[in-house]
């Protein structure tokens, strides 16, 4: 089913009420706990996903939500709308307004629309299958490279690959450094790098062990705006994808990055 003028509008709705729970805590005093797998979840966070999933009750009552705090509810209509309300909590904590509220809707195993919101800033990037990235409604567009070497790469922490992913990174940010890590990537930033990206002020993000609700609105932000969005081994990533991304800005040098990360 093609997405439609009421599902991007509904979208946009959706980003609104995320935003207006947001807000309020930012730099702010809010609840704040630490979940199993060590990371924080704020009482932000959940405001702002329930905001969202009363949206969808009302005006999508048949259709699946997967959420980042709350779970999933299964859905009759074959769509998802994929939530993650506050993208880089860690930097909402820190008072950085690097963090980003993620709506994807997802047909089947693909996601066919993403949005991208900063709500402190009012930066908002969606895209849509087949059409365009807007970035506060003007057409967005990744830039060209030249070459592998001195493009600009960006990851929310090196922290977090694990065993042969270290690796594999390292050789990639080596290569585009030219060797020198003094000229190395940009670190932190979560989803707010691939809107970066997508506007072209960034040019490579490589990320592993994300979430669908990490991942899924991301997409089809890179690939409107001009960029590939695809796994490490050069694949489009689905609802099923292993968690290892990669945005390239420039398509050319899809080819130069699996060589630098694989060597």
């Amino acid at each position: 089913m093609p997405v439609s003028a009421a599902d991007r509008l509904l979208a946009e709705r959706l980003a609104d009420v995320a935003g207006e729970a947001i807000r309020p805590f930012f730099r702010s005093t809010y609840a704040q706990e630490i979940k199993a797998d060590r990371s924080p979840v704020t009482e932000a966070d959940r405001a702002a996903e329930a905001a969202m999933r009363r949206l969808l009750d009302a005006e999508a009552p048949g259709d699946g939500v997967v959420g980042e705090e709350y779970g999933e509810k299964p859905g009759v209509t074959g769509r998802r709308w994929v939530l993650d309300p506050i993208d880089g909590t860690r930097s909402f904590t820190a008072g950085r307004a690097i963090f980003g509220t993620l709506i994807a809707l997802v047909e089947g195993d693909w996601p066919v629309m993403g949005l991208i919101d900063q709500p402190v800033q009012r930066e908002r990037w969606i895209g849509v299958a087949g059409r365009p990235t807007l970035f506060n409604g003007v057409p967005a567009r990744t830039r060209a490279c030249a070459a592998l070497d001195g493009v600009l790469l960006a990851t929310t922490s090196p922290h977090l690959f694990r065993g042969e992913e270290v690796e594999a990174y390292m050789r990639l940010a080596l290569a585009v450094a030219g060797g020198n890590l003094r000229q190395g990537p940009v670190y932190g930033g979560d989803c707010y790098n691939y809107g970066l990206l997508a506007i072209g002020t960034l040019d490579l993000v490589c990320e592993a062990g994300l979430q669908l609700y990490d991942y899924a609105a991301l997409a089809p932000v890179v690939e409107g705006a001009g960029g590939r969005f695809c796994d490490w081994q050069g694949d489009p990533v689905s609802a099923t994808g292993s968690g290892q991304v990669l945005a390239i800005g420039d398509p050319a040098r899809v080819d130069d990055v699996l060589a630098a990360l694989h060597g």
